[in-house]
């Protein structure tokens, strides 16, 4: 499986800033920007990026912490330091970081990012406010629910949850729907929050992950066409 590193990137607005970046053996079919959970870009989300290099894609993860805090990864069981943290991130900022990973990505060819938990509303956030975009894929975002009463997205978005998700009632998916009718709908029956992180065991569901993934690589094929 293909490693990655760290590189710098530089947003719009000046901030310099961290991302994981991982490149495929071969010519790139196209290049996902891996959007963190609320821990930071930890060896989980690095983990996904050379994932993605090992199918053919340049894969990025911006590490949007470092508005706040240079480098910081916290532990699983510091999700109220990670609230804290995406408190003091506003909207502009995420938009400006994703796209200066968008941009990093471009050079591979089309984009599409994909975001989990914290960065799955932010792969939402991305497909309605960020520029050369193919597509984004949205897992169980939970505060998805808040954007879509202000924004629509502009590319397809395909979207996975798990129903046993407390963080995202259905009454939640629900809203989701009527706002953005035209996405594409997975749910998983077992599935908890955070159901695609090995590193924790007590949600993580393999089925799902691996049925998931196929779903969102044959995405990434259309999308990208």
């Amino acid at each position: 499986m293909a490693k990655g590193s760290m590189i710098t990137l530089r947003a719009a607005d000046g901030h310099g800033f961290g991302a994981y970046k991982a490149v495929p053996a071969g010519t790139p079919k196209g290049a996902v920007v891996i959007l963190q959970e609320i821990f930071g870009v930890n060896s989980h989300v690095q983990h996904v990026c050379d994932e993605y290099a090992g199918d053919g894609f340049v894969a990025v993860a911006p590490a949007l912490f470092d508005r706040v805090e240079k480098n910081l990864v916290l532990g699983y069981a510091e999700i109220g330091q990670g609230r804290e943290v995406v408190g003091k991130l506003t909207e502009a900022m995420l938009v400006a970081d994703v796209q200066a990973a968008i941009d990093e990505c471009a050079k591979a060819g089309q984009v599409v990012p994909i975001g989990y938990c914290f960065g799955g509303a932010i792969a939402y956030l991305a497909a309605s406010k960020c520029k050369n975009l193919a597509g984004a894929v949205d897992y169980f975002g939970t505060r998805t629910i808040q954007y879509v009463e202000t924004m629509t997205p502009s590319v397809p978005v395909m979207y996975h949850f798990g129903l046993k998700d407390k963080s995202i009632p259905s009454e939640g998916i629900t809203k989701i729907k009527a706002a953005h009718p035209s996405g594409t709908y997975y749910l998983y029956p077992d599935a908890d929050h955070g159901f695609t992180c090995d590193e924790r065991p007590q949600f993580y569901d393999a089925a799902a992950t691996k049925l998931a993934k196929e779903r969102t690589l044959k995405f990434l094929a259309d999308v990208m066409q």
